[in-house]
């Protein structure tokens, strides 16, 4: 009979590969493998992951969860046709926001999506998640691979991650401490991290430069490969300084919405933060978007990360002990402003100085 006959359809004929998932599973289990921590030492393959939380030891453990993707920054991984380090956005982006609640990322799951798998893409992407992964010493115990026909367009793909922390009862941030006169923190972000890309993009197709051609703002560097700079993750320093100090009384991610929409979260509502903006040392790739756009300093604040990708609020005289707790384990940290009252109906980030850009 032929293949167009009523009998004779496959769902390969229908654009899923079965084949192709099953080579997948094959070529990520070494970098799954690599993941496993002290209450996680499956296979993947079963139709679900365990975890033994006695075993990482822990005795009355609170659950945090956070989940996230990478955003359109993937499309610029599908044009640069470079795969290697999205994982570790979509890590960073779920165990950074883990981490400022004070919890340990204990293991993580994926979701990939895609038109039609190509088994050793998919594989560079998997071996990305496991380097977040075990850069934040969380197991990755599971995941999805789904081929989607139709729903994608050639080449395109989806990310989305899924990871789950714990930390003692009565140890979450934000403590209820935080006073006026406390010390904001900031550390270095590695660049623009995973927010803000739609308009990245926007001011590369302005820019008129290729994905290949040199990165006017990063030597030796192709743009492409310049802008697609993963995502620092700070979860052990900032484990380490929350253990060794008991000092860290909030810390706030900078993702989306920049300063403004990410620093109140954290704040009881009679307090502002008071941001030191010429304290920020912002990178050239902030002062390359903002130029070559034309976006003004107040946008890019609520955009990108300018700089700083996690912030810290601890008591002024522990200030320097902090600082030197996390600068010991590799951070780049500065002092970026400090607690004030807040007026009626005003906004819990206030700014003074301005932005090097």
């Amino acid at each position: 009979m032929s293949q167009s006959g009523k009998n004779g359809l496959t769902y390969s004929d229908a654009g899923v590969d079965i084949d192709a998932g099953n080579l997948m599973v094959e070529k990520i289990k070494p970098a799954v493998r690599s993941t496993r921590r002290p209450g996680a030492d499956g296979e993947i393959g079963g139709f679900g992951g365990l975890f033994d939380l006695k075993a990482a030891g822990f005795t009355d453990p609170v659950l945090v969860a956070a989940n996230d993707g990478v955003g359109t920054k993937l499309k610029i991984a599908i044009d640069a046709d470079y795969h290697d380090t999205v994982g570790i956005d979509l890590v960073a982006m779920c165990v950074n926001d883990l981490v400022v609640q004070g919890a340990e990322p204990l293991f993580f799951l994926d979701y990939f999506a895609t038109g039609k798998l190509d088994p050793d893409q998919g594989a560079a992407i998997v071996s990305g998640i496991a380097a977040g992964c075990r850069e934040s010493g969380c197991a990755l115990i599971g995941g999805e691979t789904a081929e989607m026909p139709g729903m994608y367009s050639d080449g395109d793909y989806d990310l989305a991650g899924f990871a789950v922390g714990a930390a003692e009862r009565g140890q979450l941030l934000p403590a209820g401490d935080i006073a006026e006169g406390d010390v904001i923190l900031g550390l270095s972000s590695s660049g623009v991290h995973s927010n803000g890309f739609s308009l990245v993009r926007k001011i590369v197709s302005i820019s008129g430069l290729d994905w290949s051609a040199p990165a006017p703002f990063a030597d030796g560097k192709k743009l492409g490969e310049a802008l697609l700079t993963p995502t620092r993750i700070y979860v052990k320093p900032l484990l380490k300084a929350i253990r060794e100090t008991g000092a860290l009384k909030a810390l706030a991610h900078i993702t989306g919405g920049g300063f403004p929409e990410n620093i109140p979260r954290v704040l009881p509502k009679h307090l502002a933060a008071e941001i030191d903006l010429a304290a920020i040392k912002v990178p050239a790739v902030f002062s390359w978007l903002a130029k070559t756009g034309g976006v003004e300093a107040h946008e890019m604040l609520r955009t990108f990360n300018c700089g700083v990708g996690m912030i810290v609020v601890v008591s002024a005289e522990n200030a320097a002990k902090v600082t030197e707790a996390l600068t010991a384990e590799g951070e780049t940290v500065f002092p970026l402003g400090r607690m004030v009252a807040r007026e009626d109906g005003a906004h819990g980030t206030i700014y003074k100085g301005t932005l090097g850009l």
